[in-house]
């Protein structure tokens, strides 16, 4: 029992790398050339960004999971999570405003057509 990882009830079954399914290729490949990179990057180069970037995902997810209600994950669980980080936890706060701002300007705009 001394072997065991202290991790272990965070543990996912993955995909190998090479069988995964690409999820975010286009919008990486977009966001690497907005922020300076070749319009055409390396394959390699997105890939690894994927990687880290699903990885993170899931971490943050798992964690979410284990501090909130069990079985479900909220909004709140993951301002819970980045509350110590302030540029993450300042531009959730503004992503979900602007989330609001525009859920009421759909609404009126709903209504105005009614």
């Amino acid at each position: 029992m001394a072997d065991a990882d202290p991790d272990d009830d965070l543990t996912v079954q993955q995909e190998p790398v090479a069988k995964r399914k690409r999820l975010f290729t286009r919008e990486l490949r977009c966001m690497m050339y907005g922020f300076g990179d070749d319009p055409n990057p390396y394959a390699e180069s997105v890939d690894l960004l994927e990687d880290i970037v699903v990885e993170f995902i899931t971490e943050t997810t798992l964690k979410a999971l284990s501090v909130g209600k069990k079985g479900r994950v909220h909004v709140e669980d993951i301002i819970f999570l980045i509350r110590k980080d302030p540029k993450k936890y300042t531009r959730v706060k503004e992503l979900l405003m602007m989330n609001e701002e525009l859920k009421k300007a759909r609404k009126a705009f709903d209504e105005e057509n009614y």
